[in-house]
């Protein structure tokens, strides 16, 4: 039987707390490292809809990818929004797990993820750690040189719809073949390349 504790040991050794960033929140965030897991619910943010689902699917752990306290907290009141997280999570035996900017420099992690999902083949991190593999972001290459404007079709026929959609400025006709881009937390590395 597995354990919120042994759950949380194999998603730190895939995604390091040491690789999160200064100003980050990860780890155990609420739960029981002794409880049992046998369900668990992966997500992008810890929100009610996705708290109410691992409820209804009795599941014991929620991974997210963005924390829930990411600023200075000083309290969890059942009366405010994340404290009514907190409250039901711990009420309904779910713990939560965050990995965020440890999972975004893990080697490999969400920004390796997302240059797999464009069909790049990775070079390095957008911005390295002293090890050179792990770091915010990731640099990579097609295998052969496209239109920006069908580079930004396979972005947006890769990636999940949103309202904003894909948004692009740049030469439709240019061709591209390298880029760089960040599964999360990798807005200044980013903001350096454009300058």
């Amino acid at each position: 039987m597995s354990t919120v504790g042994d759950a949380v040991a194999a998603l730190e050794r895939a995604y390091p707390p040491e690789l999160a960033e200064s100003w980050d929140a990860v780890g155990l965030v609420c739960g029981d490292p002794a409880e049992v897991v046998d369900t668990v619910l992966v997500c992008v943010d810890p929100v009610e809809s996705t708290v109410e689902e691992a409820v209804e699917l009795g599941a014991q752990l929620v991974v997210a990818h963005h924390p829930l306290l990411l600023k200075g907290v000083h309290g969890v009141g059942a009366d405010t929004q994340k404290g009514r997280l907190v409250h039901r999570m711990i009420r309904s035996g779910v713990a939560l797990f965050c990995a965020h900017t440890n999972a975004d420099s893990a080697d490999p992690g969400v920004s390796d993820a997302l240059a797999a999902a464009l069909g790049l083949t990775v070079t390095g991190p957008l911005d390295p750690k002293a090890d050179g593999r792990t770091g915010i972001g990731r640099v990579g290459e097609l295998a052969e040189g496209e239109p920006f404007s069908a580079f930004v079709e396979r972005v947006a026929a890769a990636l999940p719809a949103t309202a904003w959609g894909v948004r692009a400025a740049g030469d439709p006709g240019r061709s591209v073949r390298r880029g760089a881009g960040s599964g999360g937390g990798g807005g200044p590395q980013l903001r350096a390349l454009a300058s």
